[in-house]
């Protein structure tokens, strides 16, 4: 059986996607996408690659998705399957690349300095 793998990331999240000839099943953590992400939002950021090459019900897909928030992972999700889909056919780069999909977000959250409350707020100053 064919199929085409690709990992997706976004802040600290990780999503390993594969790609099947199918009907059109997403299942992610072993779970439906509505029951693993709650929000509509969220469901509509991992079907958008395949609605947007027209793929939408010709792939089955199988994913693991790690660390991070459920947003993040939905998004680490995006990316996964537009690599996987540039990887089942390259022509598809363009649309995907137009849209962003293709783009690893590197935002990550900045680290806590010595000294200070966080990554930039100071303990509050007191003068006596």
């Amino acid at each position: 059986m064919e199929q085409w793998y690709a990992t997706g990331k976004r802040k600290t999240a990780i999503a390993r996607v594969f790609l099947r000839p199918g009907k059109g099943e997403i299942v992610v953590n072993g779970r439906e996408p509505k029951n693993y992400f709650y929000t509509d939002t969220n469901t509509q950021k991992i079907e958008a690659p395949l609605d947007i090459t027209g793929m939408k019900g010709k792939f089955s897909l199988l994913i693991t998705v790690s660390g991070g928030g459920i947003t993040a992972q939905a998004e680490a999700v995006r990316h996964g399957i537009s690599r996987a889909l540039v990887n089942y056919d390259g022509e598809l780069r363009p649309v995907l690349k137009k849209e962003g999909f293709l783009r690893r977000d590197e935002r990550m959250k900045e680290r806590k300095k010595y000294g200070l409350k966080g990554a930039r707020a100071r303990f509050q100053f007191s003068k006596r």
